[in-house]
């Protein structure tokens, strides 16, 4: 991909990128190259000051559109707690000789919103962002893009004995909140609704089992980044107006150390019964999920997807540029991972073969909540698996919804990795 000279057509720069044949490389990376270069667009204006630009249309939409949304999604900036705030704006992006209708844009811009109230979420710290203030920020959201939302507080909470997100709370003065978001639209295509499950985990400390450095306790108001994927996700539906009935559920808490905190070798009961005997404190993100995947089974779903920053593993596995994937349904697998390539939030799948299950049994409980070290964001999924009984598909986003530096259109901290993966495969699928 080459950059031709700029010139300047009715005071605005205008800017051409020429693109190699199609079939010289995959699709999908010349589409993610076309995204890259919206970046590189924007990274040009903002240093030279340029607030309006036009663009000529590409021959190929697909392209058209991914250089739109990369020249977008690199728009964010947050400066909320900055003294001196960025003031540079695009205001004007003009499209000459227009293939891409007003509909595509107006949705490529609802969506890039959502990405970006994602990205928000990851960013506010602790001191702000409560599981409290979690659900107040997604009822927000809800008012805004027209979707329900109800909130369970402590003592819902405790009357539906939900021990996984009661135990990891334990060590907070701040009370969990469990908060069901629902977009029903009157023409909704599927007979049974589908169901995000977000780890809301708004600060992870590792609890008891202290998280072992400064560095890999730093970041982890990310925790909850599952979470703000599953409120964007809906949100973007909802502000275009996707026919599909989707239903999100956010366990949300902090993880903390206080005097009264869980301890390895405490037994829990989850919501569904299951005793859980508990080996390490900061395997708490499977606790809350397990909680919201045996409330999923209440709505009888045709399908159930949990995203969450589950574990170090997945990280390991897939580092900053792709999630982890598996799942009991090889359908919907294909589609989502081939998803993740339009996209470029891509996906690797690992295998959730029986013996993956075998660490996770315990010698005083139904099950323990760490396993073994090897292979442990598999074991994790398994041990998520005990709680679901229908089609369902887990995401283990470790190493994506937070960055040290900036890549491309995906800025220095929250990226709001999975919003766009959502919600195309929710558009797909319907």
């Amino acid at each position: 991909m080459e950059k031709a000279n700029d010139c300047v057509v009715n005071k605005y720069p205008a800017v051409h990128f020429f693109f190699k044949p199609k079939n010289e490389k995959e699709n999908h990376i010349e589409i993610e190259e076309a995204r890259k270069a919206g970046s590189k667009l924007f990274d040009i204006l903002k240093e030279e000051k340029i607030e309006s630009v036009q663009i000529e249309d590409f021959s190929r939409l697909e392209l058209g559109l991914a250089f739109i949304e990369g020249l977008l999604l690199s728009c964010y900036v947050f400066d909320k707690y900055k003294k001196e705030k960025d003031d540079f704006l695009l205001e004007n992006i003009f499209i000459v000789k227009g293939s891409i209708s007003e509909n595509q844009i107006e949705e490529i811009l609802n969506l890039t919103q959502s990405v970006f109230y994602a990205r928000n979420l990851v960013n506010e710290p602790l001191s702000y962002l409560t599981a409290l203030q979690f659900s107040k920020e997604i009822e927000k959201m809800g008012e805004e893009a027209g979707f329900a939302v109800e909130v369970f507080h402590k003592q819902k909470i405790e009357a539906l004995k939900m021990g996984g997100l009661l135990a990891v709370n334990k060590g907070s003065i701040d009370p969990p909140t469990f908060t069901i978001l629902e977009w029903k639209p009157e023409n909704a295509k599927n007979s049974k609704p589908i169901i995000l499950v977000g780890k809301g985990v708004v600060f992870d400390t590792g609890g008891l089992s202290l998280k072992p450095t400064p560095k890999s306790m730093d970041y982890m108001k990310c925790d909850m980044a599952g979470a703000a994927v599953v409120a964007a996700t809906i949100y973007a539906l909802a502000k275009n107006k996707v026919a599909v009935h989707v239903i999100g559920l956010v366990p949300a808490t902090d993880n903390r150390p206080d005097g009264n905190a869980y301890v390895p070798g405490d037994v829990i009961t989850m919501f569904d019964g299951t005793t859980v005997e508990i080996k390490n404190t900061d395997a708490e993100g499977r606790l809350i999920l397990a909680d919201a995947l045996s409330y999923a089974k209440k709505y009888e779903p045709e399908l159930v997807i949990d995203i969450s920053t589950l574990t170090g593993a997945a990280d390991i596995v897939a580092g900053k540029y792709a999630s982890v994937v598996m799942g009991n349904t090889k359908a919907y697998l294909q589609i989502l991972k081939d998803t993740g390539n339009e996209t470029y939030e891509r996906l690797i799948e690992v295998p959730l073969w029986d013996e993956y299950a075998l660490p996770l049994k315990s010698s005083i409980a139904d099950l323990n909540n760490l396993g073994s070290r090897e292979a442990q964001s598999t074991i994790a999924g398994k041990f998520l698996e005990h709680f679901t009984g229908y089609n369902w598909m887990h995401l283990d986003t470790a190493g994506t919804p937070f960055l040290d530096e900036k890549d491309s259109y995906r800025p220095i901290g929250g990226t709001g990795f999975g919003t766009r993966l959502l919600y195309n495969f929710l558009k797909k699928i319907n």
